[in-house]
């Protein structure tokens, strides 16, 4: 399934992008393969951020519980 996109513009470095078009490197690729990175590490961040302030604590609710699938 292909996902819809959103056009943009970003500025580079006049000499990294000369390296990029004598090297034939797809800068659009390269872009949303950073752009993803990026966004990847970011949630990361979030999430860790988000379980310092509220850590799992153990919950009795659970005791009792079975488990699923082979033990």
């Amino acid at each position: 399934m292909r996902m819809a996109s959103i056009r943009t513009t970003f500025t580079l470095d006049s000499e990294l992008a000369e390296q990029a078009r004598r090297l034939n490197v797809n800068v659009s690729a390269a872009a949303r393969r950073g752009v993803t990175a990026a966004v990847r590490e970011a949630l990361v961040e979030a999430d860790r951020t988000a379980y310092e302030r509220m850590p799992e604590r153990p919950d009795s609710f659970w005791d009792g519980a079975e488990a699923w699938g082979e033990e």
